[in-house]
């Protein structure tokens, strides 16, 4: 039915046996129809190469990056991570990722061992909400456009999403500023959190435009659109997996210049809180 991309095979970054004073990885390519490459991609292959250089036991809790260039979605990554500081409960990663000499986006990532302090968190019941399998896929709603080679972005994502309210591809039934989507990858992802998190921070990339396009009534398919992210924040608080069903509730508080603020947080299904996201884009219309 689908050719998405593996997304194990998306975020495997390999060293590439460059000696120097940083660690250098490279990442896979991620054909896109129109040629750029997806910065959720980037994202994710940025902190799987940070992830690398740092003990098991101090798993990722924030990453703040900025895109600087789009890239060549035919063309592989390399990241530069250097290693900031060690300290005795953090860890901080800087990434740098390059296409044939030139930096597209770069990222600075903490790291914490686990420890005890204040908690609390805002919840959500989601026994309220309808269950994502109750709910139409992107595939159910859109397969009969699969031989369009520009539906192949929708349809071919290594997640699965299930929109509570209306999808805005085609069309936007109603202006709103918020939405709620049921997300998880299509195929079991086996490993570590580390892992799980750099696969969130890709998911998490695809849809945070919308809310802003959604308030405004611009569907995806309106001729001569163009999105691009500008930066992308992420906390990450409890443990998940990203191949089990999440909440992503997202809301776009103000647009102004040609950019749009969104800022999302994911639920699992005990209506726990276990990531946050914010991350400001650029939409042009055209003229």
């Amino acid at each position: 039915m689908t050719d998405a991309p593996s997304l194990l095979d998306m975020l495997t970054v390999l060293d590439s046996g460059a000696r120097t004073r940083e660690d250098i990885l490279t990442g896979p390519p991620m054909p896109t129809p129109h040629g750029r490459s997806f910065g959720g991609q980037v994202l994710g292959q940025a902190l799987a190469a940070a992830g690398t250089t740092v003990p098991a036991d101090r798993p990722i809790h924030s990453m703040h990056g900025y895109f600087i260039r789009p890239g060549a979605s035919d063309l592989g990554m390399t990241f530069e991570v250097d290693r900031l500081h060690d300290g005795r409960s953090f860890s901080t990663r800087r990434v740098q990722a390059y296409q044939e000499g030139s930096v597209l986006m770069s990222l600075i990532a903490s790291f914490q061992e686990d420890a005890a302090g204040l908690e609390h968190q805002e919840r959500i019941e989601v026994a309220d909400l309808p269950d994502p399998e109750s709910l139409p896929s992107v595939w159910q709603r859109y397969g009969h456009l699969a031989g369009d080679g520009g539906a192949s972005w929708v349809l071919n994502r290594p997640f699965d999403f299930r929109y509570l309210e209306s999808d805005i591809i085609l069309e936007v039934p109603e202006r709103t500023n918020r939405q709620r989507v049921w997300m998880r990858s299509r195929d079991p992802l086996r490993g570590d959190a580390m892992l799980h998190a750099a696969a969130l921070a890709f998911g998490s990339d695809y849809l945070l435009l919308e809310p802003v396009a959604r308030r405004h009534g611009i569907p995806w398919a309106t001729p001569g659109m163009r999105g691009a992210s500008l930066d992308h924040a992420m906390w990450f608080h409890r443990p998940f997996r990203v191949d089990e069903w999440l909440l992503y509730e997202l809301d776009s508080p103000t647009a102004q210049g040609g950019r749009g603020l969104a800022h999302g947080r994911f639920y699992d299904r005990d209506g726990a809180l276990v990531a946050s996201v914010a991350q400001e884009s650029m939409l042009r219309l055209p003229q």
